[in-house]
């Protein structure tokens, strides 16, 4: 048999239409990866805020300071940025009966590093990877004195 066609370049337009989707799909696991970690960050600063709203003697300017120190730490750029909330006249229900507790939530300006600039690259309008709000909360039972 003869071939009519030469197959000289198949692969390079094979690659050159797969590489540049797998790139995107590497960029999207790495963005997420660290929306996630920044999520942990959140999570784990609005515990260590809402253990120190249980205590008797403890102001919200000492659980905002508590929460933002821990999202420093936590290396998140626009920690003083970030929105908390405390509120200490929340209830929590356990075996039925409502208690007193404090409830913290923080909430986060996130920003896409790559996914935002690679999207406005294909599609100038679009709004694929732009900033969101990560929000953690957490709620403790209050002690009494």
């Amino acid at each position: 048999m003869r071939r009519l066609r030469s197959e000289r370049g198949t692969a390079l337009v094979e690659a050159a239409v797969t590489v540049p989707i797998l790139l995107l799909i590497a960029v999207g696991v790495f963005e997420f990866g660290r929306a996630f970690q920044t999520w942990e960050v959140l999570t784990n600063a609005a515990r260590e805020g809402a253990r120190l709203s249980v205590l008797p003697n403890s102001t919200n300017s000492a659980v905002d300071a508590v929460v933002r120190n821990y999202m420093q730490t936590g290396q998140l750029a626009g920690y003083s940025s970030a929105s908390v909330s405390v509120n200490r006249s929340a209830t929590l229900t356990v075996n039925g009966q409502p208690l007193s507790a404090s409830q913290v939530t923080v909430g986060y300006p996130y920003t896409f590093m790559v996914l935002q600039p690679v999207a406005r690259l294909i599609t100038p309008s679009s709004t694929t990877g732009q900033g969101i709000t990560i929000t953690a909360t957490a709620i403790m039972r209050n002690e009494t004195q």
